[in-house]
This record gives C-alpha cells, structure tokens and sequence, in this order.
C-alpha cells in the first residue's frame, strides 16, 4: 500500500494509465483485497472437514505449493514494484514542473519506450490544459503575430516617367562613395495637414517601413522621421533618380495618397543638401518654432530605432549619428535655445491670445492625452497662470505623475470614457494624443451647452496631434473653434527675429559638423587606396629583397640579413609617408577624392595589390 500512497502522491488528480487499464483508487483495492481474504478463510473452513492430507495425490500436492510460493512471492514483490512506480512518478512530475525547459528535453530525449508499449502517462486536470492554453501557449501566439512586410507595389506611368529635380549645393556623393543620400518628405512649411496626417507613420512602424523601402531594387538603407511637423523618408541608393521614385512609390503606397497629389508638396534634396537638411532639422532650425528642442529627441529615436532594424545601414547611421552632435552643440554653444517655444508653449501661447480677456481666470481648461505634449502644455499653462484643468487619458497612472508634479495648479484626472463630459464643461480643449482617429466630433459637441460669456460663447479647441484627433466640422458650429499646428505660425512669427542672430551663428557650427561627416565618407573610400598604396609596395621590397640574398649567396650572416630587411623596410616607410598623410587628410571632400584617384593612376593600383607578393 505504500506503493500505492507513492503513486497518489505524486499524482493526487489525475488518472494512471497503463495500456488500456486505469487504475482503481487505493480506498477500492483495499477493500476488494480485504473482502477477497475473507472470502479465501471462509472456503477453507467450509472444506476443511472435506478435504485431508490424505486422499490428496502428491501431483495435487506440488502443484498447491507451487501456486502458494508464486502466491507469496507476488504478495511480496508487489508492493515494492508499487514503491518504485511511486518513486518514478515523482520524479517524473518534478521534472515537468521545476526542472528547467532544456532539462526537461534532454530528460525526454533519453527515456526510451519499446515502440509497441505504451508509456505510464499523467493526464492533468483540464483546467491545467485550460490555463496552459491561454498562459504561454498565448503569448506565443501573440509574439508569432507580427505585421509583414508588403512587398513593393509596381510604380505607376506617370512616377516612372517623372524626372525629379533635386537640391543637392553642387557636392556629388556619387563621385566620393559611389553613393547617393537622398531626402524625400513634406513638413509644415509648405503641406496642409490634411496630406501630412496621411503619410504620418507611428513609430512603432518605422522598423517595418525601413524593412519595405529597402525591399525596392534602387533603395541600399533608409530611415523615417515622422512628427507632427513632418514626414520625410532618408535613403542611400546608387542611382539618385530611381532612388527617389521608388521613396516615392513606397510613401503614395503606404498612405493611399495619389502621386499626382503628393507631388506639388514634395521637397527633394541629395548628396550634401540632405545632409544639411538633417542636420538643420536636428538643431531645431527647421522647425516651425525655430530652436524647439523636441525634434532633437525625434532624431535620437530614429537612431536608436534604426540601429535595431534592417536596413538601417553605415551611411545613414553615420549622418543621424552627426546630427545628434550638431544638435547637442548648436545648444551648447549659441543661445538659440534661450527663450525657445515648442508647439505645446506655443499652442498655451495661441490660446490665451484668442481668449477674449487674455487672462485664464475663470476658464476651464481639459487636456486629453498624459504624454510629453500634454506635459509642456501643463508647464507652460501654469507658467501662465491657468491653474484650473482636468487631464483625461486612457490610465490614470500618468495623468496622476502630472498631478503630482504640479501640485500648484487644480488639476483633476478622468477617464476616457468620461471624455465627453469633461469636454462639455470645459472651455478650452487641448487634444495631445496619440490616437490614430477622431475622438470628437461635430454631432458630439452640438447638442453640449453653450459656453459662457467670459469665453464669448465659443468652445476652443486646440488639435496638435497629427493625425487630427478633431473633427473639421467642428469649425461649423456657432459656439465652436478648432486650432491645429498649421495655426501656430501665427505665434511663430513673433518670436522668429529674437532668434534670427542665433540661427546664423548655428549654421556655421553645422558647416563644422557637415565638413566632419563628409571626411568620413571619403575616408571609406581612400581606405582601399591605403591598402593597395602599402600592399604594392611591400611586394616591390619583398621582390627586391630577394634578388639582394640570391646575389649575396650563403655568405651572409643572419645579423647581415636583418640589416638589409630594416633599410628596405625603412626606405619603404619614408616613400609611403607622404602620399599616406595626403589620404588621412580630412581637409575639402573634392580634393581628398581627387588626391585619391591621382595616387591610383600615378601607382598603377588595383585590387590585386592589397595583398603583397614575391617576385610580382
């Protein structure tokens, strides 16, 4: 029985199986056991009177003690055989359940059954396979689950026969590294936001966006940058022109914009105009508030991000990589920054000046959305003097982390699903989420009351999300208003000229870093100089070497010898200095390239000369 208990034990809810035999529970046999003994001693004593010793024949004799010792022997080995079983279905069950996943696999790799037998198996309660089926089974499901790459839709006649004309400030890349950079967006200066929502690309996209333009035959690397304020697409590709039809291709495929509507809003740069533009864009100088400092941190995503994905290449990582320097620096060491706006300063800015007293006393204010947006816009609110607003948001944890940080201001947080009401007794509305549709609309605003007189009757809504999170209509309505981003230029303009001094002082920093990017590009390419440059001449002092110890014959000493291998070593040195020092130059990108193709010529180099040979 202590078999038993060691089986049950192990297995305390679950069925054994051996064949097509289950077995009974211990409470059963005991019982049948018990019942079959006493069955057993009431026979024997029925016919104890029948039968004697006597009138049994010795055959009958042999063959009852036969059967009594195998009796005995199973009554004896049973239960150790019970015992082991116990044991093994202990083991077996701590397998499963502590031992480490690659345990458990080598464990069962080793244990082998005959083909023939079927194996002692557990079978868990059902709720177990319940909550295995949607415990790890599920993530598994869920992580299996990852949007795919399209492939590259066929270009349309009109984008295959266009000619794109591109800014490139007369540097062509093609002639350094056999490469062009290519730049390929719109932003807020010239796009309504209508297009720009369109092409908007969440960044948790950008990794399957990178992994689509690159798929297209003239794209080698690519990178997205997408913020409210613009959407442009970095590419390297041998071929400029195809380079950019195929960015385009890929930006009216994935929006759903039409080529012929996308192309009046369409600004494209190559060679060193992109990479004045990234740079410029990382400084804050083409930002709608000129030094914001958010769009530094955008750069830094892309970097971070395309560093993790495919298709995010050496050339790409290099410039984005120059740009987070250039727009650490142009912050460092020029007041642009001093007094700079971002879009939510300047969206606070804009709403008190549409405000009728110019004052926030007495008007309530709703922010939806708890992310960094709506952080500087409760900043700057508080900044001026709006004490008054409730944050609505999806969780409350980050609304309540606003809370606490500005424990000067009122400020109460609800909901999404209270997001009407909060709308209806508010005055003024900022909507700074992240949501990818409309959360309100005219039907929705309609029917709220009428705001009061401190206000002028009208409910002003300020849109800096993009997509819009606010319906166009709302415009409509006699007691509503709706702001977006384009509407900030309004505010724009008043603080461009106090940082006009400072944007010029940027730009010869950028000059700087952009000098610094391109002796690193041409550096790629004079690397393979170098080594064909030292190659080809340790082959001519290897040569020479040895027609010198062939003439000298066995005289030489090996003292001799060595002095012979420093001096051509060091006559080879002294000649290789010069021409080595004009390809580390990193002085104009032009000269260096061409400093580069000269020595090529002058030296009769070719691939083959990188590696050194005898009697070449």
């Amino acid at each position: 029985m202590a078999g038993w208990g060691l089986v049950f034990m192990a297995a305390p809810t679950t069925s054994l199986h051996m064949g097509s035999m289950t077995a009974r529970p211990a409470s059963a046999i005991v019982q049948k056991t018990t019942t079959q003994r006493s069955n057993w001693a009431s026979m024997r004593a029925a016919n104890s009177d029948l039968v004697t010793e006597d009138n049994i024949s010795a055959p009958v004799r042999g063959r009852a003690a036969a059967a009594a010792m195998v009796g005995e022997a199973v009554l004896t080995l049973s239960p150790i055989l019970l015992g082991l079983a116990g044991l093994w279905a202990i083991f077996h069950k701590f397998i499963r359940t502590s031992a480490t996943p690659e345990l458990a696999f080598a464990f069962a790799a080793t244990s082998t059954a005959p083909p023939s037998e079927k194996a002692w198996s557990i079978e868990m309660p059902s709720v177990f396979a319940a909550e295995a089926k949607t415990g790890s089974a599920a993530v598994a499901e869920v992580a299996v689950e990852a949007p795919a790459a399209r492939p590259p839709a066929p270009r349309a006649a009109a984008l295959d026969a266009w000619v794109p004309e591109m800014a490139d400030n007369g540097k062509d890349y093609g002639v350094i590294s056999k490469q062009h950079i290519l730049t390929v967006g719109v932003s807020v200066h010239a796009t309504p936001v209508e297009i720009r929502e369109r092409l908007a690309v969440p960044k948790e996209e950008w990794p399957l966006a990178i992994g689509e333009l690159v798929e297209h035959p003239n794209i080698q690397e690519a990178a997205v940058l997408s913020t409210c304020n613009r959407m442009e697409v970095y590419a390297v590709a041998p071929c400029d022109v195809n380079g950019v039809r195929d960015v385009v291709n890929w930006m009216t495929a994935h929006s759903g914009v039409s080529f012929e509507e996308l192309r009046p809003y369409l600004f494209l740069k190559k060679d060193g105009a992109a990479v004045d533009h990234i740079l410029q864009v990382s400084a804050g100088l083409d930002s709608l508030i000129v030094g914001e400092g958010q769009i530094l941190s955008q750069v830094k995503s892309v970097h971070q991000i395309g560093s993790e994905a495919k298709g995010f290449g050496q050339y790409l990582a290099a410039m984005f990589n120059q740009a987070i320097t250039a727009g650490k620096r142009v912050r460092a060491e020029t007041n642009i920054a001093t007094g700079a706006v971002s879009v939510s300063s300047a969206a606070a800015e804009l709403a008190q000046l549409k405000l009728p007293t110019r004052k926030w006393d007495g008007v309530n204010v709703a922010i939806i959305g708890a992310g960094k947006m709506s952080k500087l816009l409760v900043k700057h609110l508080v900044s001026k003097d709006c004490l008054n607003m409730t944050i609505v948001n999806r969780s409350l944890p980050r609304a309540q982390e606003l809370q606490e940080e500005f424990p000067e201001a009122n400020i109460k947080v609800e909901l999404s699903d209270m997001m009407m009401e909060v709308v209806a007794s508010s005055d003024v509305v900022f909507v700074a989420s992240s949501s990818t549709e409309v959360l309100i609309h005219a039907s929705d605003v309609a029917n709220m009351p009428v705001p009061p007189t401190l206000v002028g009757g009208v409910r002003r809504f300020f849109d800096i999300s993009v997509p819009r999170n606010t319906d166009r209509e709302l415009n409509t309505l006699e007691t509503a208003r709706v702001f977006n981003v384009d509407d900030l230029k309004e505010v724009v303009e008043m603080n461009k000229e106090s940082r006009a001094q400072a944007a010029n002082e940027a730009l010869e920093l950028l000059k700087e870093e952009k000098a610094t990017f391109e002796g690193w590009m041409a550096s790629l390419q004079a690397v393979p100089t170098i080594k064909q440059l030292r190659g080809k001449a340790e082959s001519i002092r290897l040569t020479e070497l040895e027609k010198a110890k062939a003439k000298l014959g066995d005289q030489v000493t090996a003292k001799q010898l060595k002095v012979l291998e420093d001096l051509s070593r060091g006559i080879m040195n002294k000649m290789l200095h010069a021409p080595m020092q004009a390809l580390r130059s990193e002085g104009d990108v032009q000269t260096h390239v061409h400093t580069i193709n000269v020595l090529s010529r002058v030296f009769g180099l070719s691939e083959e000369d990188e590696t050194p040979r005898v009697g070449k």
